[in-house]
């Protein structure tokens, strides 16, 4: 089913069935990234094919990695050629599209390279703070150029490295990442002192291309400068939690409802959302069936259950950051969520803060902005509407899912940026109802 530019969402009575998501974004860019500077040939089954992970491998292939991509019936399988001596220098600026994820990960790994390279990215990325990015690499070494504002273009000028220890001003898997993948080129031991623990896909990646990575129980993630990365791998990446969440949330706020997803990526730093579900009064079984190059996989059922109140503390928010607009979501359909310490949510795709208040008011909620965070009271039942998905996948889906539990039909502008992490989104929801 294509998806013109405003999606019709219908209400549903429920939604049931057995299903895959999509392949993991956030382990996609890992695998692909690092592949890229080890040894020989990796091979990546499943891999995501979505627009993010596709810029990724778009930026290697500027930057002179060879990258193959062949569909099979299973999913996209990329064939990645190391160059583990370095990168060639590109012709042009390096697009990043819309990721966020791609152009500080793959900053890492240009700190070290002797050439100059400047990462450019749609308006959307092209707004986004970078500074935090820039400040531990510009520390360690290397000279980055931003606009005045601290956003890209970002110009990186690589050369050798010293390493650091660096705590992030707030919890961020992806500057952890993009400091330890330059680490892996610094002189001495890289250390990123987390103030909160966020998801350890790339401790986990390092390690299953044969980086020693240290971990304290205060929170410190260690790489020692030097290492070279074990190539001719055979990777496969598991189902996106993230994505998980908005099915899940959709089977727990419609009566009667029920969803089994296998294959399903079950890291604990990304199964909060599980946990808050049961606390949301779900009844929801997850269970690992197997583990793929140090991630854990299995399964997971969520069905209906009581409709009770949530609070998440800001400790919480950095397991939760990506599935908070699902969450908020879920409390439409009766309970309710109050979110403080979720200021990051203002510098993704969107101000994700505004907008989601903004769509969900738009719809009939009864909302609440806060200057880190929202509350939603399911005290009604939505009305549907017209709603801006403002460029922003997590927001698109969220709306649709919101919008399956009102009295009237949902027409949400911009809906095939879901596509971005959760291609075939409308396709699924179509397919569950019942």
């Amino acid at each position: 089913m294509s998806v013109p530019r405003a999606t019709l969402v219908r209400p549903a009575r429920r939604v049931r069935g057995s299903l895959r998501v999509p392949p993991d974004k956030s382990i996609s860019h890992r695998y692909a990234l690092l592949a890229a500077v080890a040894g020989g040939v990796t091979v990546i089954d499943d891999y995501s094919t979505g627009a993010d992970c596709r810029s990724t491998l778009h930026c290697l292939a500027t930057l002179g990695v060879p990258v193959g991509q062949d569909e099979t019936p299973q999913g996209l399988r990329v064939t990645i050629q190391g160059r583990p001596d370095g990168f060639a220098p590109p012709a042009g600026p390096v697009d990043c599209g819309n990721s966020g994820t791609t152009m500080r990960l793959l900053s890492g790994l240009l700190a070290s390279q002797p050439f100059t390279a400047t990462l450019v990215g749609d308006a959307s990325l092209s707004s986004r703070p970078m500074r935090r990015v820039a400040a531990p690499l510009t520390a360690m070494g290397a000279t980055i150029a931003l606009t005045d504002g601290g956003r890209p273009p970002l110009t990186i000028t690589g050369g050798p490295l010293t390493a650091i220890t660096h705590t992030p001003e707030v919890p961020s898997a992806q500057i952890k990442s993009a400091v330890l993948l330059a680490g892996l080129r610094a002189a001495g031991r890289t250390v990123v002192r987390e103030p909160a623990p966020t998801r350890d896909h790339t401790e986990r990646a390092l390690s299953a291309f044969g980086v020693a990575v240290s971990r304290s129980a205060e929170g410190d993630v260690a790489v020692e400068g030097g290492a070279r990365l074990q190539g001719g791998l055979h990777l496969q990446v598991p189902g996106d939690p993230s994505a998980t969440a908005f099915l899940a949330v959709a089977a727990a706020g419609l009566p009667d409802s029920a969803v089994d997803i296998d294959g399903v990526g079950l890291n604990p730093t990304r199964t909060a959302l599980f946990d808050v579900l049961r606390r949301a009064g779900a009844d929801v079984t997850t269970r690992v069936t197997g583990e793929r190059h140090g991630e854990p996989v299995g399964t997971v059922r969520v069905a209906t259950g009581e409709r009770l109140d949530l609070v998440i503390a800001p400790d919480e928010v950095p397991l939760l950051i990506d599935e908070l607009p699902a969450l908020a979501a879920l409390a439409t359909f009766g309970g309710s969520i109050v979110v403080h310490g979720a200021g990051e949510l203002r510098v993704k795709e969107s101000d994700r803060i505004t907008a989601l208040v903004t769509g969900l008011a738009a719809m009939g909620a009864d909302v609440e902005e806060y200057p880190d965070g929202f509350a939603v009271r399911g005290t009604r039942r939505l009305t549907g509407g017209t709603v801006d998905a403002r460029h922003d996948h997590r927001l698109a889906m969220s709306f649709a899912i919101a919008a399956l539990g009102a009295t009237h039909p949902t027409a949400i502008e911009g809906a095939a940026i879901a596509a971005v992490s959760f291609p075939g989104f409308f396709d699924v929801i179509e397919r569950l109802r019942a």
